[in-house]
């Protein structure tokens, strides 16, 4: 959806999806530090109002803030600082409401003051970033919910045409040409993982798929590609689930940065 604004120089993006689970099971998952952990990525949130929020996404890229609403398991607010330069702070809002066939609905918006159209662009990517990771915070909620869970996201820049790019990292995967039910391996990577493709996505702003992982143990793979201006990130994100979590997702991380690294650079002709 287009960006939306007043006359008072407030702008916004909102989303809304299903997910599965009650409202007590989705406040874990979005508004806890462990919950966040397993579905998108490493976070600590104090559960109070001024309460500190933190989301962790490797090397070094961090954002902060603070709580500003805590009303469980249907409302939760928070706003972030220093999230893109000098932008103004960005408050988000998440609510929950409980559907029929134990399903919620959650509607998520991001908003910001601002006199100018400068950072309608970043705002505007938050819309575009998390369909994703949504996908995999509805398989967490449908195959591992209450599980210990722990992620990781690596990224790295490539060279060449988006398609070009999505070629290289698929096929070092062995999810080139994937289609959703499919039981695919991954087994040129850091460690060799067996599951079912779940979802693929394409489109010119983002491509992605996704693995949920039977072997060696659970977990989901997020594999895409992202145009960044005239640069395209490649990225994985694994998220574990089980009592050894931590320590797979601390050791895997630094193997799968470098694998990553030498997947997507453009192969000599």
């Amino acid at each position: 959806m287009p960006i939306k604004k007043d006359e008072t120089g407030k702008r916004w993006v909102e989303m809304e999806f299903l997910a599965p689970g009650t409202p007590e099971q989705i406040w874990q998952a979005m508004a806890t530090g462990p919950g966040n952990s397993a579905w998108f990525t490493r976070t600590t949130i104090e559960g109070h109002i001024g309460g500190a929020l933190r989301f962790e996404f490797g090397d070094g890229m961090s954002t902060s803030g603070e709580v500003t609403f805590w009303e469980p398991p249907h409302r939760f607010s928070y706003v972030e600082h220093g999230w893109s330069g000098d932008a103004p702070p960005v408050a988000t809002e998440i609510t929950i409401a409980a559907r029929s066939g134990d399903q919620c609905m959650v509607r998520m918006v991001h908003s910001l003051f601002s006199s100018t159209d400068e950072w309608d662009d970043q705002l505007e990517s938050f819309e575009g970033g998390w369909p994703g990771f949504f996908e995999v915070l509805r398989l967490y909620l449908a195959h591992f919910a209450g599980m210990k869970g722990a992620s990781f996201q690596v990224m790295a820049p490539a060279e060449g045409e988006a398609l070009a790019v999505w070629s290289r990292l698929t096929e070092a995967l062995g999810l080139a040409g994937a289609d959703v039910g499919e039981q695919r391996t991954v087994s040129s990577a850091p460690e060799q993982l067996a599951g079912t493709v779940e979802r693929v996505h394409q489109e010119r702003k983002q491509r992605y798929v996704m693995l949920r992982v039977d072997e060696p143990r659970p977990a989901v793979l997020l594999a895409g590609i992202y145009p960044m201006g005239e640069r395209i990130n490649a990225s994985v994100s694994l998220f574990f689930y089980g009592d050894d979590a931590d320590e797979t997702a601390s050791a895997g991380e630094p193997l799968w940065r470098d694998w990553l690294n030498a997947a997507v650079q453009a192969r000599p002709s």
